[in-house]
This record gives structure tokens, C-alpha cells and sequence, in this order.
């Protein structure tokens, strides 16, 4: 993989892990997951005039994609007020290359060199590692937690194929990034009525344009990254938002340092390297 690929997945990483601190700062879980949807969708529709349209074989996976976003959203709340975010975030993350890296073979016919797949490997073990110091979220928060990683997994494939469809993967990002805040709101709407959802919008809206532009810059940097590289090896590269979030657990939110947080850390940056030597 590149050096300049690299460099740029992991700049991703970061904007990943910083939006995740938002919502986990805030006080409405869902509601903030789904005002970081819509500073995504806003952020977008600033720069949608001047790129061109995608191709249109790409429309049907955005598409798709936006049905998985909203999964991926209801999920990531859901999992986070089912468990500890130490246990949930780190089975979400981890568990989502493994899958791909164990598919892409069959479904879009990427075969990993030997150097990749034990890169790919070493990172999800570092993450995963993560989840053993945090195992109070119970079963529930398990389950949530792997179904979600299935999402994850699932949309990596239909974005990383669609955004090579759509022959421009930053306009492919744009409009993808459109139709998930409105499910998400919609579905606010109906379970917590008009009233309460634009009362939060009106007091958090920040957080939401500053998550927004954090989401939708990671995930654009990663779909450029995967017309670069192999599907499975961007994927796992983007893991090492894990070790940004350690970092700003550690500096910003006071968190305590655990053996497993350290030994998970030094995991990831060794996938990382394997990932670069590949």
C-alpha cells in the first residue's frame, strides 16, 4: 500500500475517533448519532455543486449504502446504552475487517498477499484485545455489538465497490452521505414526536456539524483509499482509530491505563506497520 494511502486512512482514523468521542460525550446517544448524520448530510450538500453526478450504475449502492447507515446508527446507540463503549466499540470495530478480509476473496475476488492478511489479523486482535478489560455490557451488548459489525462489513463492500462504479469516489461520499439523516430523523420523529428532536437540534447542533464534517471526512478518505488498495486491507487500516481513541480517552476524558489498552495499542501500530510493508 502506498505511503500517501496510508497517511490518509490514518488521518481518517482520526476524524473517526473524534466523532465518536461526540457522541459519547453527549447526553442523548441516539439523538447525537443522528445530528452527526446530519452534519454529515449538510456538510455534503455544500460541496455537491461542484462535483459531477455518479455514474449511474453507482445510484443502487448508494442506496443500499443509506439503508446500512441508518442500521449502523440505531445500532451504534443501541449498543452503547446496552454496554460499556470499551466493550462495544472495540467488538464493532474489530470483528468488521475480519469479516471482510474472510469474504472478499469469494465476493469481489481480492486476494490478500500474506503480509496484508497477518496485518489485517493483528489489528483486529489488537482491537479485540480492548474488549476484555471492559465485559459488563452482558450479553445483550454483545450481540448488538457483532450485529453491528456485520453492517459495517456489509456497507464496506457496497461503498467500496460503489464508489469505484461511480468513477469519483468524493461525489459517490456526498451523495451517500444524504439520505441516512433523513431515516434517522424520520424515525425520530415518530418515536420521540417533533417537538423534543428539534428542541436537541437547536441546543447541539455544533456537535453535529463538527462530528458531521469529522464523519464524512473519515469515511470519504477511506472509499478514496479503497479505489487505491484492496478493499479488506483499507478497511483493517482504518481500525487504528481505536489507538486515536485511547489516546483521547486518556488526554481529554481522564480515562485510566490498563495493560490490555497498552497492549492492544502496540498490536495495532504493529498491523499498521505490517499493512505498510505489505
Amino acid at each position: 500500500m502506498p505511503l500517501e494511502v496510508i497517511a490518509l486512512v490514518l488521518l481518517g482514523a482520526l476524524l473517526h475517533a473524534s466523532w465518536n468521542a461526540l457522541v459519547k460525550s453527549g447526553s442523548e446517544k441516539s439523538l447525537d448519532a443522528a445530528m452527526i448524520a446530519l452534519g454529515a448530510g449538510v456538510v455534503a450538500l455544500s460541496f455537491l455543486p461542484f462535483l459531477p453526478l455518479p455514474h449511474p450504475d453507482a445510484w443502487p449502492f448508494i442506496l443500499v449504502s443509506a439503508v446500512f447507515q441508518f442500521a449502523y446508527f440505531q445500532l451504534v446507540a443501541a449498543a452503547y446504552r446496552a454496554g460499556d463503549i470499551g466493550l462495544v466499540y472495540p467488538l464493532m470495530r474489530g470483528v468488521a475487517p475480519v469479516l471482510v478480509a474472510a469474504t472478499s476473496g469469494a465476493l469481489i475476488g481480492e486476494t490478500l498477499t500474506t503480509g496484508a492478511l497477518a496485518g489485517v489479523l493483528t489489528i483486529s486482535t489488537g482491537v479485540l484485545t480492548l474488549a476484555f478489560e471492559a465485559r459488563k455490557g452482558g450479553k445483550r451488548a454483545i450481540l448488538l455489538a457483532l450485529a453491528n459489525a456485520v453492517v459495517i462489513a456489509s456497507y464496506t463492500y457496497v461503498d467500496g465497490i460503489g464508489a469505484r462504479l461511480a468513477l469519483n469516489p468524493i461525489s459517490y461520499t456526498l451523495w451517500m452521505a444524504l439520505l441516512p439523516p433523513v431515516l434517522l430523523f424520520a424515525w425520530a420523529f415518530s418515536k420521540r414526536g417533533v417537538a423534543p428532536v428539534l428542541f436537541h437540534v437547536r441546543h447541539q447542533w455544533w456537535r453535529g456539524l463538527i462530528g458531521g464534517a469529522g464523519s464524512i471526512g473519515s469515511y470519504g478518505l477511506a472509499l478514496w483509499a479503497m479505489t487505491k488498495a484492496p478493499v479488506a486491507t483499507v478497511a483493517a487500516l482504518r481500525e487504528t482509530s481505536i489507538l486515536f481513541a485511547i489516546v483521547i480517552s486518556i488526554v481529554f476524558l481522564k480515562e485510566r491505563v490498563s495493560v490490555f489498552r497498552i497492549a492492544a495499542a502496540c498490536l495495532i501500530a504493529l498491523g499498521a506497520l505490517m499493512l505498510k510493508l505489505a
